[in-house]
Formats: structure tokens, sequence, C-alpha cells
């Protein structure tokens, strides 16, 4: 890994490694299921026309059949052997290091690849989009549904999870937790409800906080526990996001049409004011989420972030705020930090916009796709355009949607203007026109790497300051 790709911990965990002979030992395996059906076949090529993703990057796992040395290739590429199995006693192997899918190593006479099954929001949607009528195993709204489109040699299937990284649809794990009981479905539904049907603006953020932390601690109840919780909340922070942002509704769309959802997401990013922090990460570990790593870019960068990672979910957040230099080695994550004398670009837009977690939503949603067919598809379908990327590695791209404005509250535009964050023509342009609120980003990961670019998140961040627009 390159020197400027370094996170500040020393530590190895989060020194996201690159894995091409992994990398090409998976696609083998996804060409030969896709040679054996022909419906996935097909799905893969209308994938990529329709909405600019990669099939590869919608596979949840594959079932393969047990060879001789299997293990030790699997070992060797970096898999490690989980404590789970799926319900036939197969064992199944993750990629800790890399973002490749799960490997389930059937016995058994049987083809070289036996399944292939993709991951999407609702099997039923999926179903519907394809006119399939599938059979669908699993209880509504329960941790893990799945459909399957018989092939040639090769099963295609249509999984969707909600906080559960196992494979039986009636698990007996998840009943004795209360997850498989009859009002589980409602319960579910009624705590998504609760989040998305939340009070997000408030003239005083200590009290939208308040409100907030007491939501949530309803929505864990009803839900039974933080994973499905977290599952559903990040489900409605997606919907909250995507209706202030045209590019993420025109994409959604897109996905849509093949009954995907927005099963590719690849990051959540957070904004928020060096006071807040702490609270924003007690939300989020409240959720079950766990530290990665954090950056921060270098004396003239003004900015930090806070990876954040579930377990259970897989759901990743980044998480922005102001930083010093010398505050980088600080826990800014749980202590908190005194104001600036001077807000830099997160500072500016929480003052303009609000917290993500409250008025202000997600700066941006990141999902995996076609780099370059998805510039170049936003542009003849929908006269969207796409930044200058910001990575520009073979193995990691990223590029913004141009920002959208949002409308801004004379309120806050007011005391900016006080406060000294903005001059009287700023102030003047902004309430007229609005300021940079949100973008889609576009992202394209090879050979299975998991890290962020530091360096040049830093000048993207500068780029999209509201000030220079």
């Amino acid at each position: 890994m390159t020197q400027h790709m370094a996170s500040l911990e020393t530590a190895s965990p989060f020194d996201w490694k690159r894995w091409p002979e992994t990398e090409a030992f998976v696609a083998d395996r996804i060409v030969s299921a896709l040679e054996g059906n022909s419906f996935a076949a097909g799905l893969a090529g209308r994938m990529a026309r329709e909405t600019s993703t990669r099939f590869s990057d919608w596979v949840d796992h594959l079932i393969i059949g047990e060879a001789p040395g299997l293990g030790k290739t699997l070992s060797g590429l970096g898999y490690t052997r989980q404590a789970i199995a799926d319900p036939l006693g197969s064992p199944v192997f993750a990629h800790e290091g890399g973002m490749f899918p799960r490997i389930i190593v059937r016995r058994g006479a049987g083809s070289a690849v036996r399944e292939v099954a993709i991951k999407v929001e609702s099997a039923s949607a999926f179903s519907r989009a394809h006119d399939l009528g599938l059979t669908i195993r699993g209880y509504p709204m329960g941790p893990y549904r799945v459909g399957r489109v018989g092939g040639e040699g090769v099963d295609l299937a249509v999984v969707e999870r909600r906080g559960y990284v196992g494979f039986d649809p009636f698990s007996g794990d998840m009943a004795r937790i209360g997850r498989m009981a009859p009002q589980s479905a409602r319960d579910a539904l009624a705590a998504r409800e609760l989040w998305e049907g939340r009070k997000r603006r408030f003239d005083d953020d200590e009290e939208g906080f308040d409100a907030t932390e007491a939501t949530l601690a309803r929505v864990v109840e009803l839900a039974g526990g933080p994973d499905l919780a977290c599952h559903l909340v990040f489900e409605a922070e997606r919907d909250y996001w995507q209706s202030r942002n045209r590019a993420g509704r025109v994409q959604k769309a897109r996905q849509d049409r093949l009954g995907l959802g927005w099963a590719n997401h690849d990051h959540h990013t957070y904004r928020s004011s060096r006071k807040f922090f702490p609270r924003l990460i007690g939300i989020f570990e409240t959720l079950g989420f766990r530290l990665r790593e954090r950056y921060h870019a270098g004396e003239q960068a003004g900015w930090g972030a806070q990876i954040l990672e579930h377990p259970t979910t897989g759901i990743v957040i980044f998480a922005d705020l102001d930083l010093a230099p010398e505050e980088a080695t600080e826990d800014f994550a749980h202590d908190a930090l005194p104001d600036l004398p001077r807000p830099n670009t997160v500072g500016l837009w929480i003052a303009l916009h609000g917290e993500s977690i409250l008025e202000a939503g997600m700066h941006h949603l990141e999902a995996q796709f076609d780099f370059d067919a998805l510039k170049a598809d936003l542009k003849s379908e929908a006269d969207i355009d796409v930044m200058k990327p910001f990575s520009d590695f073979p193995f990691l791209r990223q590029a913004f949607t141009a920002g959208e404005r949002w409308k801004v509250d004379p309120r806050r535009l007011d005391r900016a203007l006080k406060a000294g964050l903005i001059d009287a023509e700023q102030h003047a342009r902004f309430l007229a026109e609005g300021a940079i609120g949100s973008h889609l980003e576009n992202l394209q990961r090879t050979e299975g790497y998991k890290g962020f670019n530091q360096k040049s998140v830093s000048a993207i961040l500068q780029a999209v300051d509201p000030r220079l627009h």
C-alpha cells in the first residue's frame, strides 16, 4: 500500500492491502457462474447497460464445490473460516482484509460453482421487476430471505438481509432472540417508521440530539437489538438523503427498474460540528458500529474523519469534522473539542445546513459503480455532471456528482454573517441561490481494496467548500 494511503493508525489492521490474486480467483468463479445460468448472464448485461454497475459488486456469496487443497488455496488468498456454517453444514469462508464475497464450500458431487447469490434490498421487488414469480423463503421483514432462479448447472440466489450474517431463512438462533416471532415484522415496521418520521429540525441542536437519542433507544427496543435497528435506520437515512439529492433519485430509479435498490452502497458520509461529534459517534456505537481508521490529511487540510464499520450489516460510515493538526492523535471520536477560531469547510457546511444526523441529512452516499459508465450515463440520461475524479488509481476511483444546491434558512445565514463565517456578498448570494448541500459519489474498487485516499479526499472537501461556488 502506498504511503499516501496510510491512515493515522500505526497498527496493521487498517493498513488495507490490495489482493489481485484473490480478485482473479473470485472473478473466475463468477464467470463460471454466469456461464451456467443464462438468466444471471442476461442480468449482468442489463446491470451494465441500465444501471452502470458491475455484477461482481452485487455478489453476496458463492457456493463452490469442494476440491483437494481448496482450503489451503483460500487461506493463501486471505480467506478465513467463519464460526458459522450454512444450513447443510457446509463451511463458510470470509475475507476480512478485502471486499470480496463470502464463499461456501459444498461437499459432494456437482459442478465447480453451484450457486452465485446477489444482494438486493427486496427479493419480492426483484421478482416483480423481472416477472419471475419467485418462491421466496423467509418471513417478510425477516433476517434472511432468498429466492432462486435455476440455470444450466448453476443457481442464481437473490437474497435480502436485515442485520444477519447467516444463510438460514428460519434460523434457530434468530428465533431464540425473538427475530422470528409472529409480531417481529410488525415491530420492525414500527421501528423503521419511528425513525423515518422523527423530528429533524430544532432551533437548539442540544435538544435535537436529546430527542434523537431518545428515539433511537425506542427503535433499538422495538427492533429487538442494534443489528436490525442499524439496518432499518440506514434504510430511512438513505431515503431522507435521496429526497434532497436528484442524482440519488435518478440512480435509485435506474437500479429499482431491475429490483436492486441500494444494495451496492459502499459508505455513508455524515458531517458534524466539533461540539456534537462525540454524541454522533455515540449514536452510531449504540447501533453497534465499531471504530475503524481515522484520518487527518496534514496541517493545511483543516478536517478529520472517523471511519466506522458495522460487523453485522457491513454498513460503513465516513464521519467528518473540522480538525486542527495538533488534534489528529487525540480521541476526537469520544472527547469533545472546543470551537476553532474560524470553522473550516465542514464547520461552514454545518452552519449553513445543520447537523447531518438532524436537519441536513447525509452529505453524500457512495455506491459502487462502473466508474466511466456512470459518468457517461448520468449525463446522457439526466444531464447530471460528474466532477473531476479526486481518486483515480487502478484500484480506487472516486468522483462526486456536481454539488446540488439547497435553500439556506435566513436565520442560519444571519448567524453565519454575524460570526464572521461568511461576508455580506456571500450572505446575499447564498440567500438568493442557496449553497451546495449534497452529492452522489461514484466509486469503483478493484483488487478488494477497502481503504480511502486520504490526500485526495482532503482536496475534494476543499473543492466543494460553499464559499467557492
